[in-house]
């Protein structure tokens, strides 16, 4: 890279910014997912045997594992540059001698951080109640990394088109959430009626979830070969989509 000293400065600001407020940003995701584990793993949990070859809570936490990466990835970048438009220092970045992918690798740095801390806080707290050695830990690592990187540049996109901060809430209440939870987090396409397994199929979470669960479990539902393929095509569209809008400045530079 051209500018080092530049791109550590942004990367450093980025995730320097969750950091200092830890307590919103890395403790909340934990706290959901032990609440998870309580209820659907160790009460509800006990009425279903094994979903496939596996006892649900072990089935149940790399879901789990995934949804909080998810949602910490997306909020990290979509706050960080909305509130950048806001504060209207997303200019002194623009002028700055970073170029376009380092601007955007800079902040999508800073949300994979965050997505990785609190999955591998998630994945730590999990093993109070059972160990899960990694079944392929290159496998999970690339599912995390990529999935986080897809989320976070998909907050950056939001961010740029959003006009107001509950833009950012509308995205992640009623379009995340839902296809993570039809994706695959808690029940298994076995066990779903026709239709929903149609469903659960077109849902691009429910490959990224799925391939993290053969990471961590062995298992899987969908071959592994195009839960790959799904999650670096939307990796790559989304990066190259995201270069080109701060390269056209657009909604950034007024």
């Amino acid at each position: 890279m051209r500018n080092m000293e530049s791109f550590k400065s942004l990367v450093l600001r980025e995730i320097l910014r969750f950091l200092r407020v830890f307590k919103d940003t890395l403790i909340p995701p934990v706290i959901s997912s032990l609440l998870f584990i309580f209820i659907f793993g160790l009460s509800l949990g006990k009425q279903i045997a094994e979903v496939n070859s596996v006892p649900y809570l072990h089935f149940l936490i790399p879901g789990l594992i995934m949804m909080s990466v998810i949602d910490s990835s997306f909020s990290n970048t979509s706050s960080s540059l909305f509130l950048s438009k806001w504060a209207f220092n997303i200019q002194e970045i623009l002028i700055s001698p970073l170029s376009y992918i380092e601007m955007v690798l800079a902040l999508l740095i800073g949300g994979v951080t965050r997505g990785m801390i609190v999955g591998l806080l998630v994945y730590g707290v999990s093993s109070l109640f059972v160990w899960l050695p990694p079944h392929q830990i290159f496998v999970g690592l690339f599912f995390l990394v990529f999935v986080s990187s897809i989320f976070s540049l998909l907050g950056i996109l939001v961010a740029v088109f959003a006009k107001e901060f509950e833009h950012l809430t509308i995205w992640s209440t009623f379009v995340i959430t839902p296809l993570i939870f039809l994706g695959g987090v808690f029940h298994s396409t076995t066990m779903a009626p026709a239709f929903i397994q149609f469903v659960t199929k077109l849902n691009p979470l429910f490959y990224m979830i799925d391939g993290l669960r053969y990471g961590i479990l062995g298992v899987h539902e969908a071959p592994l070969a195009v839960s790959i393929s799904v999650v670096l095509t939307f990796f790559v569209a989304l990066f190259i989509w995201t270069v080109h809008l701060f390269k056209i400045g657009y909604k950034l530079r007024s």
